[in-house]
């Protein structure tokens, strides 16, 4: 091996520890399952302080997983002492006497083995406002906390802002996703909400929510910019979030450049112009003479700085749609750490890491995630989008700006839902054994179509290439003979079949439950507000 070669991976292994596994740690939140996570925290308890249990976090995911309330206490010592062993012995509380320490040594203090998981953060609820309107419009009333349904749900919010374009230090928090991890039910669910709601942030004004953290930060508000941003999402939403972990541009297009970018399937051709700090991706093309680039409906392998622009594109789409292909890329970043073994053994450098994110979780948060990460599948992640006209009414302001207001009747029940476990239609999907074919000349589109169904809740399989390339409709072959608890339906409405192009024909030998053969026609795009781009 060369010098340059071993230089350049002590880069690639010093970019892996500072960079990409505290963010990914941060997106491990997302796969946080019932007990799990209170058993791992409370062998993390408050007795201990950070600083004292600081070099018991030099061992790995693995070493964690295997702690048990019904190991022994020689048994965890000895774990712990295949990771690299601390300067000094550990002491644990059990109710067995134990040696005092040799008189060179200093005692460590007992980590309490049966601690309760640290309390969530607590919430100052905000009052009425003195006002009844603001900006032009009505001040709406408090709405009142989502009912959890005797659920123990931890939310954070995912934050990216813009700091980077307008280098005034007046930043917008553009992407916000909130992330609800039921410990009850072992789900996990993503709601994106847009930029552009017009909504009231408490003892300020009628405003977008994307400047909600700003102000707060601005006026030194109590948790400052989070505090603000958490009081007005529970005014107006009545979702508490306890949680926030939020990057920069640079911070999203390091962490998919260091997994070795992201494989993402585009349902929904995409044309934008170039955005700074951004990459067209080489498999667009340049689609007028202003400048616009389209990338088409396919399978594409995107590095950091494409991914951003996927991610940041809204030219033909909107905020909303934008919301889910940020969830979309998320999902594909988690997908590669898993598959690589990225969580697997390593525990993050935090301290180094913390520059790059900025959170008010702690090492204690995260680290217990790490076991829960090993098994995640990304396809159980259960996704929440607000859609345009349905969820808000588009709304100009006295100052001219164009605005959402948010429609409360129907964002409820979709908060409902969003704090709901799988459904038992959702169970149905999950177990249909579904075969997708390409018929035809487009590349991989039978793993776009598998995607699609995949983000609805499905299990299918990529098949290949179907008998010939020549179909031109989309064919939906149903071998089950079922009337009562079919995914048919849910399957055609998902990937646009009509009716005509459905075929009944059971089969107790089936090797599949449905067969979908793809035709050029195809288009399972539902994204409301997003343009139609020509080929």
């Amino acid at each position: 091996m060369t010098v340059k070669t071993q230089r350049r991976g002590s880069r690639v292994l010093r970019f892996l520890f500072t960079r990409l596994i505290p963010f990914v740690l941060l997106l491990a939140i997302l796969v946080a399952g019932a007990g799990v996570a209170q058993n791992v925290i409370r062998y993390f308890g408050e007795q201990a302080s950070a600083q004292n249990r600081s070099a018991y976090y030099l061992g790995t995911a693995t070493a964690i997983a295997q702690f048990t309330p019904e190991a022994s206490a020689e048994a965890k010592l000895d774990l712990l002492k295949l990771l690299d062993p601390p300067a000094q012995d550990i002491t644990f509380a059990t109710n067995t006497p134990q040696a005092a320490p040799p008189p060179e040594a200093t005692a460590v203090p007992t980590m309490d083995l049966s601690a309760t998981p640290r309390p969530l953060p607590t919430l100052f609820v905000y009052g009425q406002p003195e006002a009844l309107e603001a900006g032009g419009t009505a001040i709406p009333t408090p709405v009142d906390a989502v009912d959890r349904q005797g659920m123990d749900l931890i939310n954070i919010v995912l934050l990216g802002h813009d700091g980077e374009l307008t280098n005034d230090g007046f930043i917008r928090t553009d992407t916000m996703i909130i992330v609800s991890i039921n410990r009850t039910a072992g789900t996990v669910a993503m709601l994106s909400l847009p930029r552009d709601l017009y909504v009231y942030i408490p003892g300020w004004t009628m405003q977008r929510l994307n400047l909600a953290y700003i102000h707060g930060e601005s006026i030194g508000w109590t948790g400052g910019g989070f505090g603000l941003l958490r009081q007005t999402i529970f005014y107006n939403f009545g979702i508490n979030v306890h949680y926030y972990a939020m990057v920069n541009l640079s911070g999203f297009r390091a962490v998919v450049d260091a997994v070795g970018g992201v494989d993402l399937a585009v349902d929904c051709a995409i044309e934008n112009l170039p955005l700074i700090g951004a990459d067209v991706p080489a498999a667009a093309y340049r689609s007028d003479e202003v400048g616009n680039y389209v990338l088409p409906v396919g399978y594409y392998h995107l590095t950091g700085g494409e991914a951003l622009w996927y991610a940041r594109s809204r030219d033909n789409s909107s905020d909303f749609d934008r919301g889910r292909r940020q969830q979309q890329v998320l999902r594909a970043v988690l997908r590669e750490a898993r598959e690589q073994g990225l969580l697997s053994n390593i525990i993050p450098l935090w301290n180094e890491g913390s520059q790059y994110v900025e959170t008010n979780l702690t090492l204690e948060d995260l680290i217990s995630l790490v076991p829960l990460a090993l098994n995640i599948d990304t396809t159980r992640i259960e996704s929440f989008n607000l859609q345009r006209l349905y969820h808000t009414t588009p709304w100009t302001t006295a100052d001219g700006e164009n605005v959402q207001l948010p429609n409360y009747d129907p964002i409820r029940l979709t908060l409902i839902d969003f704090y709901s476990p799988a459904t038992t239609s959702q169970l149905v999907a999950e177990g249909a054994s579904i075969r997708v074919l390409n018929g035809t000349t487009n590349a991989d589109w039978d793993r776009v179509a598998a995607e699609r169904l995949a983000w609805d809740g499905f299990n299918p399989v990529a098949a290949g290439a179907a008998d010939n390339d020549a179909y031109t409709d989309t064919i939906l072959i149903d071998y089950t003979g079922r009337t009562k608890g079919s995914s048919l339906e849910q399957i055609a409405h998902t990937l646009n079949v009509r009716p005509e192009n459905i075929r009944l024909e059971p089969n107790p030998n089936r090797e599949y439950d449905f067969d979908v053969i793809l035709g050029s026609s195809y288009n399972s795009c539902t994204e409301a507000g997003v343009l139609p781009v020509g080929n």
